[in-house]
């Protein structure tokens, strides 16, 4: 009798986590299902304007928006850096960026100058990281911000992240300073010539060619002067070295909080600097 009780429990056990399992796989397949997106979407707009987000920008940016699989299909394929750090950095920085890096050091000397008088950052370590997440701005990205925050929401993986970067992109349209259509960049929404989230971008972006709109996408004083409002806005300490042990490395870090590309930045930064 005992040990038929234990079986009737076994079974009843196998078929709970059964029916458990099936239910959690349904419901990722269902989430993941392009057929449920305009479902979806429609919900999400009615969130938006819950949150405070103009209707006319909710229109402009989400009407007609369609499911990207390409992108998840990205966010799947990501893979952790696997080289070591003088075979990564060797590769990034190359004779290319450090010629190109240089040039644009003269160029825009005076106004790396007058943002370094305000933030505390030296232009080496702005001009290394605009090197080095777009080639100074000639590979911004051509995905559709909105559609690919859009699909990256929707999917399971980190929609709660992306649903909010969605939103914050829609404010960006409200605030006027990007339309919709000017907004592509990278498949992850990274935005602009540094590359900014949206969240990042309403955070940190600022106009300094004093035109009136805080561009990261086409104004070059825009671009450097929020990347280093960015770093100081993490605490970037005026003076101080960015080297691996020294004050500002940790906010380095938070720029990329993968070492290898963090130490990447540092080192391109001091040789523009002539400190290597």
């Amino acid at each position: 009798m005992r040990k038929n009780f234990r079986s009737c429990l076994a079974v009843v056990s196998c078929i709970l986590s059964f029916l458990g399992f099936t239910g959690q796989a349904l419901a990722d397949a269902r989430c993941r299902d392009p057929a449920g997106f305009a479902v979806w979407l429609g919900e999400i707009k009615q969130e938006a304007a819950a949150a405070g987000i103009p209707q006319s920008a909710i229109a402009a940016g989400l009407d007609g928006v369609t499911y990207d699989a390409s992108v998840i299909s990205h966010d799947r394929g990501q893979r952790v850096f696997k080289q070591s750090f003088a075979q990564f950095s060797g590769r990034m920085i190359n004779s290319f960026r450090l010629r190109r890096g240089a040039s644009l050091m003269k160029r825009y000397a005076a106004t790396l100058d007058r943002i370094e008088q305000k933030y505390g950052v030296p232009g080496g370590v702005i001009v290394a990281i605009w090197g080095l997440e777009t080639d100074f701005g000639a590979v911004n990205g051509n995905f559709p911000t909105i559609r690919a925050l859009a699909s990256l929401a929707y999917d399971c993986r980190r929609s709660a992240m992306f649903k909010t970067e969605l939103f914050d992109a829609l404010r960006i349209v409200a605030k006027g300073d990007l339309s919709p259509s000017a907004m592509r960049g990278a498949w992850a929404g990274e935005l602009g010539q540094t590359q900014f989230m949206p969240s990042a971008y309403l955070k940190f972006a600022v106009d300094f060619n004093d035109d009136g709109r805080a561009d990261l996408l086409h104004d070059v004083p825009d671009v450097l002067a929020s990347t280093a409002n960015f770093l100081k806005g993490y605490g970037w300490q005026r003076g101080a070295g960015w080297g691996p042990g020294e004050p500002n490395f940790p906010v380095i870090l938070q720029w990329n909080k993968a070492n290898i590309y963090a130490r990447t930045i540092a080192l391109f930064g001091q040789k523009l600097a002539g400190k290597e």
